[in-house]
């Protein structure tokens, strides 16, 4: 139910985010889903990756400031509502969200990936709310 997300901190500098994709794709760990969010002096690059032990190992190798946070993936149905209908759900339970960013599947759905404050009382209140959650075994099956 919990899923880890590689944070990388990048400067503001061209190529940079290159480097990180190729340095991922040499070490074959795959990205299924990213965000870039920035300041004017750097940015954090946040994935979903195959192998988050060994994007951290090497990222960190090569000179990155790497960490790993705990995300939650539920998948909604890629309709109007869906999101309204889950974002209802997490105010109704209290749920802060410091950030969250989704991925579409085409006419499977869409997987909402959410940072919440409380990672397991939101896991807890989602399942209580029937919401499909994606599990880290099945996550690179979508």
């Amino acid at each position: 139910m919990i899923i880890k997300q590689v944070s990388v901190f990048l400067e503001n500098k061209s190529g940079r985010l290159n480097e990180v994709t190729k340095i991922l794709s040499n070490a074959e760990v795959n990205i299924s889903a990213f965000t870039i969010a920035d300041t004017s002096d750097f940015g954090i690059l946040r994935m979903i990756v195959s192998d988050p032990e060994k994007a951290c190992s090497v990222l960190k190798e090569n000179d990155f400031s790497v960490k790993t946070t705990d995300v939650i993936l539920a998948k909604t149905p890629n309709k109007a509502g869906s999101l309204s209908k889950l974002l209802g759900i997490l105010q109704e339970e209290e749920i802060f969200i410091e950030y969250m960013y989704a991925f579409s599947m085409d006419n499977e759905g869409a997987v909402i990936v959410i940072r919440p404050t409380r990672v397991e009382y939101c896991v807890e209140m989602l399942q209580k709310h029937s919401t499909e959650l994606v599990k880290a075994d099945e996550l690179y099956r979508l």
